[in-house]
């Protein structure tokens, strides 16, 4: 339901209180307060779309509120791990710095395409002007994106594509670079593994085009390390994203293949059941890469000596990618001037076998706290409380 949000800037749990937004109904694309027209063309002329960049070409998002009251919202294909949370957090805690952004809205599709439909075409009915999205259900939101962009609501879609045309069907995707983040990770696994060795790929929900991009990643790694076998070699082994289903699918994994050199998760939150996985079977632990995750750190500090094995690396979980879909939506609709990159270039950020970039425990914040969200220390700890 919508609830009224407060107008002063505020951390991400004085935001979490407002999850609702109700502001006037669309304007015309292109409407707005400022700017000449950008590089998309079509319906947002003002944001450019296909940028590539690193996190801190983000701007401040007070250089896109405007001054016109506008209702946001985030639709996301669900909210079952902290992943999801943090995001969540984030964009509230940056909508909050916006004074005439008066409401935010946000839904849980819980993995069902057509509630994730839904939850977008009720947005639109309730006046949305700006949607960021979490697509999980891939190309089958396009429609009901579309006929969004037609009525004039800025609608940016994050990590999960959804097919379309950016600055057409939709004001832009914004994502990292997926498959270089499954190359990338897969690479770094090989090679600690030695060049040789069983490795497995561990994925989200069923049928995620995120997921699958971060597999294709994978192969292509894999393919230059000819003694590599991937034991899933059909596509990604599906974990829900979800902690308690990783540890049953990673036992099952031991139970079939036995001998497990490396895996490489697009979750690291999720991993450390897996890792469970591996400690209840008392098998040695494997080379690990995924995302970072404050407990996927801390477990390697904790076992790493028992198991010389085992290594992990991990790139930034990017939840910070929703700042700049936010930015991107809040400048079309405006018609502000955005030129930010769509698309952001990551690189390993903690690397066990580098003394300069060991893994990072904070155990002064929980498990399953994200260091790289993006949100403040003091965001971490009310967020998790």
């Amino acid at each position: 339901m919508y609830v009224k949000k407060r107008a002063v800037a505020a951390t991400a749990a004085a935001a979490a209180a407002a999850l609702a937004l109700s502001a006037c109904g669309g304007l015309s694309a292109g409407s707005g307060d400022s700017g000449a027209a950008g590089d998309s063309g079509g319906p947002w002329p003002t944001v450019k779309v296909g940028g590539v960049g690193v996190q801190s070409d983000i701007k401040d998002v007070t250089a896109f509120c405007g001054t016109k009251p506008i209702k946001v919202g985030y639709a996301d294909g669900n909210t079952n791990n902290t992943w999801r949370k943090a995001t969540i957090a984030l964009f509230q805690a940056q909508a909050a710095k916006c004074p005439n952004i008066t409401q935010v809205k946000v839904t849980d599709a819980q993995n069902n395409t057509q509630k994730a439909i839904s939850d977008i075409n009720s947005m639109v009915a309730q006046g949305a002007n700006v949607i960021v999205t979490f697509g999980d259900a891939g190309q089958a939101l396009l429609p009901a994106i579309r006929k969004a962009n037609e009525a004039g609501v800025a609608v940016v879609p994050i990590v999960s594509g959804i097919g379309g045309t950016p600055g057409k069907d939709y004001v832009d995707f914004v994502a990292e670079d997926v498959e270089g983040y499954g190359t990338t990770l897969a690479d770094w696994a090989a090679r600690t593994m030695g060049g040789k060795g069983n490795l497995v790929m561990l994925g989200g929900v069923a049928g995620s085009a995120y997921s699958q991009t971060v597999y294709d990643g994978v192969k292509k790694a894999v393919a230059a390390h000819p003694d590599i076998r991937l034991l899933n070699p059909d596509g990604y082994v599906a974990t829900d994203w979800d902690v308690s289903k990783t540890q049953q699918v990673v036992a099952g994994l031991i139970t079939k293949h036995g001998k497990i050199d490396g895996i490489v998760s697009d979750f690291g939150g999720g991993s450390v059941g897996g890792i469970r996985a591996f400690i209840a079977a008392d098998k040695p632990l494997p080379v690990w890469a995924a995302n970072d995750s404050n407990e996927f750190a801390g477990l390697w500090h904790r076992y790493h000596k028992r198991y010389p094995s085992y290594q992990i690396a991990t790139e930034s979980s990017r939840n910070w990618v929703v700042q700049a879909a936010l930015n991107k939506g809040l400048a079309a609709y405006n018609g502000i001037d955005n030129d930010e990159p769509s698309t952001y270039k990551l690189e390993i950020i903690e690397d066990s076998t580098n003394p300069k970039l060991l893994p990072r425990h904070d155990k002064s914040l929980p498990a399953d706290a994200i260091l790289s969200s993006g949100l403040t220390t003091e965001q971490i700890k009310e967020l998790y409380k």
